[in-house]
This record gives structure tokens, C-alpha cells and sequence, in this order.
């Protein structure tokens, strides 16, 4: 008889939990899986796709417009939210679907219901008791919201995902990546959009760059950002919410969502119990290996606080997999990890940014602002900026960095550059394709003075 029930255990069947599980299970493992809610978790079901969906439903306002100055004329047009919203739901039972199949074509068992840790290889879930040689926690994070008065009244990116009525006023506050998303949506279709953040700037952690460009486009689209602002309390008022402000401005609007921050999803699981470290911002403490401080205890992803992006999560769970089942040691690399706002204009960007590359040394910098030929014709006042931080001494791209139009599908080409060490010379050599917006990554020749920096 087995010593356990299973090989592998997973608690979470989101992005990476399910590659996880798969894998080892099409190696032959005995695994389960035990999620409590919907297979696919955060970025399937409540993050990255159904955000996109939105993002794309958004974005036919403007080529509507735009198409006129291509000689098209249109008759009158009209936008249902809660249609877009119930094609978005649909689409997600597909994907959901998928997932299911995924597991159950890979011979892993799924287990519905909260899991929780008896000890370091038993998981209990409704009263069941499941055993396992390893455990591998891929529980991901969720949305936090601050203790003021009022809060109770407010929604997050969760909540949002499913309204079925559009506002006609709204305050998003926070300033970071679901923020500005959220806040293009809105704004494309039609909504009074605010946004309140306690910094001087949008995107903390993002190129300079990169943060006044895309505020001054997503000012230019009618959207207010209160700077430098803090939220006191929230109070029920006639037909909405009103909002006392740091300075004690006081704001009305038909919704208050927050976006201003996620934690990891580890506090009911029984991990301190059982003996697993979590860190001051209760993430599982892991090391290189995504081992815990409990031998036999594993864990990826959102719950770690490493690096919170679903493609990470993913890569995570294929070196555990091959660590721990093909006795083929990989160690996730973070370095040169892209990524992307699908802010309207969307962001993407890959390495370091500038002040990062600073204070490593001598940097040169390349930057290059200008209007995509698409709205030479529409007269939509909207830019792009590009950049390019090299280190001085060796040549090499550091950093590349993109707002405007397709910059998420052109950063990530370039991601590939900067993993293989690329050089700025070797940019300037790669004839570029005319006439596209990429082209000016391996045109830009010039470099800023130091006294723009």
C-alpha cells in the first residue's frame, strides 16, 4: 500500500496551481488538486481575461471615432454593459470548462471545498482527510481594502468584473495597474472618471517615463487624478456616496471602487499551524526551490509575493515540477520578467527602469515621442513614447519601455532581446519594418542630454 494518497497535493486551481498539478500528473503522479471557488482562479475569473474582454469591449468607442477619418461613415451607435458583461461570463464557463478538462484528461483529481492543513502531509477539506507526499500551496492573493469609516460601501476589481448597470459617475482609488485599467474602461465608455492616490504620480515602481505619459494621456481622455489625496470616510448619500477627503473636500459619486492593493490568500489554511513561515505581509516564505520552512511543503505564485504576475506563476510551477518529479533542478529566473498595463493607451515594459539602472552605473538613455500614423488621418490627439536605458560601459539594453498602441505585443518580442543580453549596437543593426510603431526601437540614434535626466 502507498504510504500516502497521493504524490502531490495542490490547494488552489488557478493558472499556477492547475500547470502544476497537470504536469506532475502527465508524468504519471498522483495528484489532487482542492480549490474552494471557480477553476482558473484569479486571472481566468477574476483578473487578466475577463479585464481584457472589457478593455477590448471599451475600446470600440474609439474606433468608431477614428474610423470616420478614414472616409467611413456610421450610423447612430449604442452600447449595452450588461451585454458585454453576460459575453464576458460566457466565455469565462468556456474557459472554465477547459481548465476542468485540462485536470481531468491529466488524471488529476479535483476536490472542491476549502482545504486546510492537519499537518505537513495531510490536507482536510469538508471533513475529508487527503495525504500526500508533497504539498504545494497556490492559493494566489486577493483585493484589500483599508479600515475607514464607510468602506463597507465600496466595490473592488472583483466586484466590478460583474456589475450589471454602469455607472454614471465613479472614484477608483489607487493608482496602480488595475486602477489605470479600470479607470480606461470607464472613461471609453462614457463614465466620470476620478482617480485618487495618495502619491504625486500614477504606476509606482514603473519608469518616470512611462508614469507622466500615461497620466497625461488618461487626463487628455477626460479623466481627473487627485493627486497627492487621501480618502477619510465614505457615506451613504441620495442616488450614491460621498467622500471626505485628506484636505476635507468632500466628493459625490454613483460608485467607489479600490484598487489599492492585494495580499496573498494564505490566513484560514492552517499554514502556521503546521509550521510554515509566512512573512510580515503573511506570504509563504519559500526559497529559490519555492520550498517552505515545513520539508515536503511547497509554494508558487501570488501567495509568495515574489513576482505577482500570472506567467510567473506558471513558470514557477514548471521548475517544481521538473525539480521535484523529473529530478531535473530549475530555479525561476526573475530577471528581464515583461509586462504590461492595458491602460488605454496600454503600457508594456521589460527590465529596468531608469532609476534602477542608475544606481547600478552610468547609463545612456533614448527616448522618442511621437504620433502613431493611424491618427495622422482620425485627429486624435494621442501619443507614444518609447525608451531605451543602456549601460554605458558594456552597451547593453537594460530596459525597454513603451506607451502607446500594441506596446504590450512589441515589449514582449523585445523581452526575448534583452534575456539573450542584447546590445544597443545590435538594436541599432536590425532593420526595422516601415512602416510600424516598433521600428523606432532599432531607429532611436540619439541620446537625451544628461541635464533631461
Amino acid at each position: 500500500m502507498p504510504k500516502f494518497d497521493f504524490d502531490l497535493i495542490t490547494l488552489g486551481a488557478g493558472s499556477g496551481g492547475v500547470r502544476a498539478s497537470r504536469l506532475a500528473g502527465s508524468l504519471g503522479a498522483r495528484v489532487a488538486v482542492v480549490e474552494k471557488a471557480r477553476v482558473g482562479g484569479t486571472c481566468v475569473m477574476r483578473g487578466c481575461i475577463p479585464k481584457k474582454l472589457l478593455v477590448y469591449g471599451a475600446h470600440f468607442a474609439e474606433d468608431f471615432e477614428d474610423a470616420r477619418g478614414y472616409g467611413w461613415t456610421l450610423g447612430p451607435t449604442t452600447f449595452d454593459w450588461s451585454s458585454l458583461i453576460s459575453a464576458k461570463n460566457h466565455e469565462l464557463e468556456r474557459l472554465e470548462g477547459i481548465y476542468r478538462r485540462i485536470l481531468r484528461d491529466s488524471k488529476v483529481e479535483l476536490v472542491e471545498g476549502k482545504g486546510v492543513l492537519a499537518d505537513a502531509h495531510t490536507i482536510e477539506v469538508d471533513g475529508r482527510a487527503l495525504t500526500a507526499e508533497r504539498i504545494l500551496v497556490a492559493t494566489g492573493s486577493k483585493p484589500t481594502l483599508p479600515k475607514i469609516p464607510g468602506i463597507e460601501y465600496a466595490i473592488t476589481s472583483n466586484e466590478a468584473l460583474d456589475l450589471m448597470q454602469m455607472p454614471r459617475r465613479v472614484v477608483i482609488v489607487g493608482g496602480g495597474y488595475i486602477a489605470v485599467e479600470f479607470a480606461g474602461i470607464f472613461a471609453a465608455l462614457g463614465v466620470e472618471v476620478t482617480i485618487v492616490i495618495r502619491a504625486a504620480n500614477l504606476l509606482r515602481g514603473f519608469d518616470e517615463d512611462i508614469c507622466q505619459s500615461l497620466a497625461k494621456a488618461m487626463e487628455a481622455k477626460g479623466i481627473t487624478i487627485c493627486r497627492e489625496t487621501v480618502v477619510r470616510s465614505i457615506e451613504k448619500a441620495p442616488g450614491g456616496y460621498s467622500l471626505v477627503l485628506s484636505g476635507r473636500e468632500v466628493m459625490e459619486t454613483d460608485l467607489v471602487m479600490y484598487a489599492t492593493g492585494r495580499h496573498p490568500n494564505t490566513s484560514g489554511l492552517g499554514l502556521e499551524d503546521a509550521g510554515v513561515k509566512l512573512n510580515d505581509r503573511k506570504a509563504v516564505a519559500v526559497d529559490e526551490w519555492s520550498r517552505s520552512s515545513v520539508p515536503g511543503i511547497f509554494a508558487i505564485g501570488d501567495c509568495t509575493d515574489r513576482m505577482n504576475l500570472t506567467p510567473v506563476a506558471i513558470a514557477e510551477a514548471h521548475a517544481f515540477v521538473e525539480t521535484e518529479f523529473k529530478a531535473h533542478p530549475v530555479r525561476m529566473s526573475y530577471e528581464n520578467v515583461p509586462s504590461a498595463v492595458f491602460s488605454q493607451p496600454p503600457i508594456g515594459t521589460v527590465g529596468l527602469n531608469e532609476a534602477e539602472a542608475r544606481a547600478r552605473g552610468d547609463v545612456d538613455v533614448y527616448i522618442s515621442r511621437f504620433k502613431p500614423l493611424k491618427h495622422t488621418l482620425t485627429g486624435r490627439d494621442e501619443g507614444t513614447m518609447m525608451k531605451l536605458v543602456v549601460d554605458r560601459a558594456s552597451d547593453r539594453v537594460l530596459g525597454c519601455h513603451m506607451v502607446g498602441p500594441d506596446a504590450p505585443e512589441i515589449i514582449q518580442g523585445l523581452a526575448v532581446a534583452l534575456k539573450c543580453g542584447a546590445t544597443k549596437g545590435q538594436f541599432d543593426a536590425t532593420v526595422g519594418i516601415h512602416p510600424t510603431a516598433a521600428e523606432e526601437f532599432v531607429t532611436m540614434r540619439t541620446k537625451r542630454p544628461e541635464t533631461d535626466a
